[in-house]
């Protein structure tokens, strides 16, 4: 896949900052948009996201309103705006353009990289978490185009769409194929366990420690396409795994959405990395590493 060059972004660049473009790094990660470091001729730099089709790597994507390709500008200005709202710190916005949004370079580091040592960036983070999480909705879904009040209740959707990544996972893991009426069972009993809820609160999404930056001591949330109002054990299941030994808990989390959420999520982290393997995606060694490991947790789990 060929990547964006000087000449390509040059006009985004005069008409964000009115100076001439001097140099553009596409950035490691972004699996369905380009992120570009844009460096002007004064030196100073940018950040801009790119949706393009050149730019997405997925051979296909999810047929889901929720789930299925959370990617595109307007997903990006909603989701910036709610969890701005919320007291989330997000990237200031330079420039929006029809395809293209240029935000300000923040030049931080990756909390991934500080998680044993800045304590306090991450005491940041759950704070500001807790925040955006206490934002609620009587309805789930994007923030612009919530579910009507006679949809699926999310449990009901969680579950259709793991079945048919466990359908997905059958055809390519043998282990699993082999272990597929035992975890369909897994899956249909943690299901008949939760209770109903008529409340949600505003999820990033896909939050790991890669998805935050750290400025100033404060964590920035990045990637935010996929923010909804959902169940919140969603999240929090992603960042148990995400954060591992670092996550914190927190009070009233429902054990019954915890363990049907926690097996979804490992099917997804198989039939995902499978499925972008499928395309030209160049970071392969990592996408097989994320697969292999939640092959594994889907048959502990």
């Amino acid at each position: 896949m060929a990547h964006l060059g000087v000449a390509d972004l040059a006009d985004i660049a005069q008409a964000a900052y009115g100076r001439e473009l001097r140099d553009v790094v596409r950035l490691h990660g972004g699996s369905k948009k380009g992120v570009y470091r844009l460096t002007l001729d004064d030196g100073t730099t940018g950040v801009a996201y790119v949706w393009r089709t050149s730019e997405d790597y997925w051979p296909t994507h999810e047929q889901d309103p929720l789930f299925g390709n959370a990617s595109g500008r307007d997903l990006f200005l909603t989701a910036h705006t709610a969890l701005s709202e919320a007291g989330a710190c997000v990237p200031r916005l330079v420039l929006v353009d029809s395809d293209v949004i240029v935000v300000e370079d923040l030049g931080a580091e990756f909390l991934e990289k500080l998680l044993d040592h800045d304590t306090e960036a991450l005491e940041r983070l759950w704070d500001d978490l807790g925040a955006v999480h206490q934002r609620t909705s009587p309805r789930y879904g994007r923030p612009s185009a919530l579910q009507p009040v006679d949809a699926p209740p999310v449990p009901d959707v969680v579950l259709r769409r793991a079945l048919g990544h466990l359908d997905a996972c059958c055809e390519r893991v043998p282990r699993i194929a082999a272990e597929r009426s035992r975890l369909e069972n897994e899956l249909r009993q943690r299901h008949a366990a939760v209770e109903p809820r008529t409340e949600y609160g505003l999820i990033h999404g896909e939050l790991g420690p890669d998805h935050v930056l750290v400025a100033d001591g404060r964590p920035v949330l990045i990637d935010i396409e996929g923010v909804m109002f959902f169940d919140v054990e969603w999240e929090h299941v992603f960042l148990e795994l995400r954060f591992g030994p670092h996550y914190r808990p927190v009070p009233g989390l429902d054990p019954a959405r915890m363990s049907l959420y926690r097996l979804a999520q490992h099917l997804s982290l198989v039939e995902g990395p499978l499925r972008l393997l499928d395309g030209d995606f160049p970071h392969r060694d990592a996408m097989r590493e994320i697969a292999e490991h939640n092959v594994e947790r889907v048959l502990t789990c």
